[in-house]
């Protein structure tokens, strides 16, 4: 872009276990490109925090982004150097553990001590705040918690704490649960100095930080069909930045000599990812609008966006609360050459007539169209011709008990030589289950803010 002052936010992460190495190319098109920057890390999906509040009652030490190290090590010096902030929610269930860890990069790196911000009010499970939970659940949700145990509880912040953390200073922002474009939002608002009542500022910035906040899917990743939709040197797709001006302009691209494609087909389907109503995609900060969006190709692999408009914003905020599931099991045994997809029915007969009488089964035959089959068994009608030669079985079930549930990890394990001919390659799995339950809270309930992390 040719504006004279241009924000540039770029996107090394789209959920927890993407792909390492690919900040450090984002890093250096930053530096090459100069201006004010910062680069974003988007951690957390739906149950990630939940995951990581069992792992941190494990262990204290904890419950923050396993991969951390691994995400940050490469760029914090040259960040630091060039002022390039790093926002991220990798704090997930302990962002003071999260701190901790870039502070022991730091000092190895021979860093001066950095000022790296947490933001906090995101948790919502402390016994004080459970009466807000319960007052905001449905009744048949108030059921499924009391017969179960809480195991988070997290209500999604919006960019304000990040923005003025920025803005005091902060070289590191770490968060636990907040909107995914208000990482992005955040260094906007910090940048541009905008009104919090700006909305259409706030709405095109809320939607480039959802364009950013999956990574490489508006890159290419998630995107291709051979044929149909063909993107060049995928194996190395480049991570996405936005250039955005103080006008609320803005296009998205990706570093020169990555792979990946941007265009509008990339915009388009990760703009309208998870947007029920495009009239009205509701988050903490800004009610986004993106129904008179005009999406234009101005350079190779860039896009610009005009249109996007904003109302105020809602006066609920969502909060996710995680319950105890039980415990899932999963077993697996495959079947093939000839009658495969018969032998494989005829082991689900086996396994269905032993355990249904207590399980609530479900049952899948992979390489038949197993993903169109629902929870309760029924399959849709499709037009197959031919002998299926490779069949997979697999048997899943949850139960309270974790013995109950291990019941279906030992019977197809029996169909070795209790079943049809020829099955093997069994794999069984018994691993604790979170249940997810949703509810809006008022937002003047809410008390977040931030403080500077120190080790004393």
């Amino acid at each position: 872009m040719n504006f004279p002052d241009i924000y540039r936010v770029a996107c090394a992460a789209g959920f927890s276990g993407d792909r390492l190495g690919v900040a450090k190319p984002l890093v250096d098109e930053l530096i090459r490109l100069g201006g004010p920057a910062c680069i974003i890390f988007e951690s957390l999906a739906e149950r990630t925090l939940a995951l990581a509040q069992l792992e941190r009652s494990q262990n204290e030490a904890l419950g923050y982004e396993p991969l951390l190290l691994e995400m940050i090590e490469p760029i914090l010096v040259d960040c630091i150097t060039h002022g390039i902030p790093i926002v991220g929610n990798f704090g997930a269930a302990n962002p003071v553990g999260a701190a901790r860890c870039i502070a022991r990069i730091a000092k190895k790196k021979g860093l001066p001590d950095l000022k790296i911000a947490i933001v906090k009010g995101d948790d919502i499970s402390a016994p004080e705040l459970r009466d807000l939970v319960k007052q905001n659940l449905s009744d048949e949700d108030l059921r499924l918690l009391s017969e179960s145990s809480l195991v988070s509880a997290n209500v999604y912040l919006g960019a304000r704490e990040i923005a003025d953390s920025l803005s005091a200073g902060a070289q590191i922002v770490i968060t636990g649960r907040v909107a995914d474009p208000a990482l992005t939002v955040g260094p906007l608002m910090m940048h541009f100095k905008k009104s919090w009542s700006d909305w259409n500022f706030l709405g095109a910035a809320t939607m480039a930080g959802h364009l950013l906040e999956c990574g490489a899917q508006v890159t290419g990743g998630y995107f291709a069909d051979p044929g149909i939709k063909d993107v060049p040197d995928l194996a190395n797709v480049g991570f996405p930045f936005v250039e955005f001006d103080q006008n609320g302009n803005f296009c998205i691209t990706k570093p020169v000599n990555t792979g990946g494609i941007v265009n509008r087909m990339t915009v388009t389907e990760q703009l309208l990812y998870e947007v029920h109503d495009p009239a009205q995609y509701l988050t903490p900060d800004v009610i986004a609008d993106i129904s008179n969006v005009q999406l234009r190709e101005c350079g190779l692999d860039v896009v610009s966006l005009d249109g996007i408009a904003g109302h105020e914003r809602p006066s609920t905020l969502k909060a996710n609360i995680c319950i105890d599931g039980g415990w899932l099991a999963e077993a697996e045994i495959s079947y093939a050459g000839h009658h495969a997809y018969e032998r494989a029915q005829l082991a689900a007969q086996i396994i269905q007539e032993r355990l249904s009488d207590t399980l609530n089964l479900r049952i899948d035959f992979i390489g038949s169209a197993s993903i169109f089959s629902g929870d309760d068994g029924r399959r849709p009608k499709l037009n197959t011709q031919g002998e299926f030669e490779d069949i997979r079985l697999r048997v899943a079930a949850s139960h309270q008990i974790k013995a109950e549930a291990n019941r279906v990890c030992r019977e197809v394990t029996a169909l070795y030589t209790c079943g049809p001919a020829g099955g093997g390659g069994v794999r069984t799995s018994v691993r604790p289950r979170l249940n997810t339950l949703v509810c809006f809270v008022p937002r003047e309930s809410i008390k977040a803010s931030f403080e500077f992390f120190s080790e004393k």
